[in-house]
């Protein structure tokens, strides 16, 4: 997956679980969680998002790589 794909993949997953939040406004290594007030839930229903759109299981104890923009580009590419 390019990183592009990544972005697009992260910014879809994230729009289903936060409607109003958006990737444009923070930096690439700012906890995403954080920066739109994402609970223990709303995240795991992101990381599940994210796996049914890139195809590839996401593992609990992988979440940790999920919480930034870049973490996630890492982790998909």
């Amino acid at each position: 997956m390019t990183p592009l794909q990544a972005r697009e993949a992260v910014a879809a997953a994230l729009a289903a679980v936060a409607p109003d939040a958006d990737l444009g406004q923070i930096s690439d290594d700012e906890d995403m969680r954080t920066a739109f007030e994402l609970d223990s839930i709303d995240f795991q229903a992101f990381a599940a998002r994210l796996a049914e759109r890139t195809g590839e299981p996401i593992a609990e104890d992988e979440y940790i790589q999920l919480s930034t923009v870049s973490g996630c580009v890492k982790f998909l590419g």
